[in-house]
């Protein structure tokens, strides 16, 4: 599937690794990246909408969709490099950022690393890694149960998505969406898919932010390093579900930050592009 409007390229990355990616628009750049478990096609509504007053840039992370899957390479340090690289490769050496999920995850550590090149920042439904892995904890942290699973060593998790990996990915897309209709049919086969086919990088992806992700977040954090773009968190109350403080959480990492919770759920960029839409366009001009 692709998006209705946009060109699709394969574009090589940091190291070598080829992004496929979804172009439309004319203006200034936005890169939009996907969660988990989706792919560039999660956009579809918000970047049909950003193109007509910017250049909307969506990939594939490294591991998902048409992008190359190595077997390693999975820090988020490397794959916030390949959006930088795809979009310099595109003729863009500053762009606005936006990310969900896994892609948030990209968006944030992309705008650590490279604050002269990341214009304003969006992350949706997520703590930075280091602060996830605080929170979860008792029995709340059966809520992330895959977190854990797909943090061990590899071999066994792969194996074990592998012999049920439809029932595995649907159960996040059955329970992670506020509203079924939001996600159709055919976008959710594509879904499937697409995660059927990429277990072992899917997996190496996640294993990354219980190893290499934290070490990387504790240095920043020791060095008092944080985000100086504008940035834009919207997620999910799941500080008063799990018992922390999301917004003093995300104070610690950002100096112009708006911090906002919304009812439309996980899928936020499916079930509500227009308020997603519109936050964007509210944060690039700050």
């Amino acid at each position: 599937m692709k998006i209705e409007g946009f060109e699709y390229h394969r574009v090589r990355a940091a190291d070598g690794v080829e992004l496929n990616l979804a172009v439309g628009g004319s203006g200034t750049p936005v890169v939009l990246l996907h969660g988990f478990p989706q792919t560039h096609l999660m956009w579809r509504d918000v970047a049909r909408e950003l193109a007509t007053e910017h250049t909307v840039i969506c990939p594939d992370l490294r591991g998902y969709g048409d992008s190359d899957k190595p077997e390693d390479g999975y820090a988020k340090r490397t794959m916030a490099a390949d959006v930088v690289a795809v979009a310099a490769a595109l003729g863009y050496d500053r762009f606005a950022l936006v990310g969900h999920d896994r892609g948030a995850l990209v968006a944030f550590r992309a705008g650590l690393d490279h604050p002269d090149v990341i214009t304003h920042l969006m992350c949706l439904d997520v703590l930075p890694t280091l602060d996830m892995w605080d929170v979860m904890h008792g029995a709340s942290a059966a809520v992330g149960f895959h977190l854990f699973l797909m943090a061990q060593p590899a071999g066994l998790p792969e194996r074990m998505i592998a012999a049920s990996s439809d029932e595995f990915f649907s159960y996040f897309l059955d329970l992670w969406a506020k509203d079924p209709r939001a996600i159709p049919a055919d976008v959710r086969t594509a879904y499937l898919t697409a995660c059927r086919d990429a277990i072992p990088s899917i997996v190496a992806d996640y294993r990354a932010s219980a190893t290499v992700d934290v070490a990387d977040d504790e240095q920043d954090l020791a060095q008092g390093n944080k985000l100086r773009m504008p940035v834009t968190v919207i997620q999910q109350d799941w500080g008063a579900q799990l018992g922390f403080d999301a917004t003093a959480r995300w104070k610690n990492w950002a100096t112009d930050l708006e911090h906002r919770t919304t009812t439309a759920g996980h899928f936020m960029a499916e079930q509500a592009p227009a308020e997603i839409v519109a936050a964007i366009r509210e944060l690039v001009t700050r």
